[in-house]
This record gives structure tokens, sequence and C-alpha cells, in this order.
């Protein structure tokens, strides 16, 4: 899963060359060989490095609170989404509706690396989700959506049907 999400991400960085992965262990950590010196491992080591080498550091966020608020979400994402087991799904999601309840993105106002890889590692979540529990988790089914039509994120996950008649109110959308 994490392979196809660094290809993807490389996709909307604007990468034209796909960078070779390999894994290890039983979580199947993702590593990528530089070039340059020792191996990179691990999601979010990877994907920083990435929008590093893409000159788009504002992905990272903009200020030292921004910045450290991403690799909180990062490390969330990680640490307790990545293989989370399903009788603590609904938690999750709860905590995730809370957080987003007057936010648009995860750090704040502006787009980051954590709304990204949040976005990868719930779509199986949101897409398994029922019409109802969509409407339970109307703030995070707001955003989630949002991140889904924002260019080149989605690339080969399928589209996730939000009803907008419930979550967008006053044809703000």
């Amino acid at each position: 899963m994490a392979l196809m999400e660094l290809a993807s991400l490389e996709k909307s960085l604007g990468f034209k060359k796909a960078n070779k992965y390999s894994t290890q262990g039983n979580n199947k950590t993702p590593i990528l060989q530089s070039n340059k010196g020792a191996p990179l491992i691990g999601l979010v080591t990877i994907a920083s490095h990435l929008v590093q080498e893409a000159a788009q550091p504002e992905l990272l966020g903009r200020t030292a609170e921004q910045r450290a608020v991403v690799r909180q979400w990062l490390e969330y994402r990680v640490t307790q989404l990545d293989g989370c087991p399903k009788e603590d799904i609904r938690s999750i999601l709860k905590e995730l509706n809370q957080y987003l309840e007057d936010k648009v993105y995860l750090a704040g106002s502006d787009f980051t690396l954590a709304d990204i890889l949040l976005y990868y590692g719930v779509h199986h979540i949101m897409a398994d989700l029922s019409v109802q529990e969509k409407e339970q988790h109307m703030n995070l089914s707001r955003w989630f959506d949002h991140i889904q039509h924002y260019p080149g994120i989605r690339q080969h996950l399928p589209l996730v049907v939000v009803l907008r008649n419930r979550l967008y109110t006053g044809g703000h959308h």
C-alpha cells in the first residue's frame, strides 16, 4: 500500500521519473535506495524527502508551528491509523471528525503533506462507510471529499461518493 502511495505522491509532485522502492519486514516498510548515500526508510521519511526534492517545502508547513502540526499528523498516520485494529476505527473516525470541525486542512488553512498521506490512509475506510456513517462524520467527510478533488491527489484510487446535500448547505461547494 505504501509503495502505491509514494508513487501517487511522486506523480502529484510532478516527478517525471519514478523512484525504485523496496520493502522490508512484515509491515512492508518502504525503502528508497538513494544514489547519494544511505537508504531512506519509512513512509514519512521518504514522503518528506520527495517534497524537498520537488522543491515544494510549503507542503511540510510554512511556519515552525505548522511544520510541527504536519509532523504530528504524519506521525499519527503511521502510529495510530496504519495497522489500526478494526474495533478501533470508530474512535479514530470520531477523533478526526472532531479535530476537523473548524478546519479546512489538518494543519490549518494550508494544504500539506499531512492531508495527502492521511487521505491515502483513510481512503479504504471511507470507501467502506455507509451514507449514514459518512453523515455521522460530516467534518471528516467534508475534508475527505475536498482532498479527493484536489488536483492530482486521488490518482489511482476510486472516487468515494459523499452526498453533498447534508454536508454542503447553501451551495458553497
